[in-house]
């Protein structure tokens, strides 16, 4: 289809806090932070319907003192190998780790599998970021 130009109408207000959102963010243009927001919002509509493709990272944060807290997060990462691309072992100091999952299939399942391993006892902070593969963006 090509590149369309079309109009926005903005409040004064809203655009000059949109330009200095965007200028701290290092965006070239409104184009292209407008271009972002647009991807954005079709990659979270994809998977909100839960049965699209994605990707995404489980990052974790926990004691690897807490016991039995390692086995179990192993056991539920062998659990779910088929959605598990790799992961990644930091230790952060000589108590804390950083623990980076990441995963591909369905958007629920990597949710549901998000959500046990964020939610597992000796967890002390985790997050999913949900995206897209890419196919259909352009």
């Amino acid at each position: 289809m090509g590149i369309v130009r079309f109009g926005i109408s903005l409040d004064g207000t809203l655009l000059e806090s949109f330009d200095r959102l965007i200028e701290g963010k290092g965006y070239p243009s409104r184009s292209e932070a407008i271009r972002d927001l647009i991807r954005d919002a079709l990659v979270e509509k994809q998977w909100e319907g839960g049965t699209a493709q994605a990707v995404a990272t489980v990052t974790l944060v926990y004691d690897h003192h807490t016991r039995e807290l390692s086995d179990t997060l192993t056991d539920l990462q062998h659990k779910s190998h088929r959605e598990i691309l790799s992961s990644m072992h930091v230790h952060l100091d000589a108590h804390n780790c950083l623990e980076v999952v990441i995963l591909k299939g369905p958007a629920r399942d990597l949710q549901a599998i998000a959500d046990r391993l964020i939610g597992t006892r000796g967890v002390k902070h985790g997050r999913l970021t949900i995206t897209t593969t890419g196919k259909g963006l352009e």
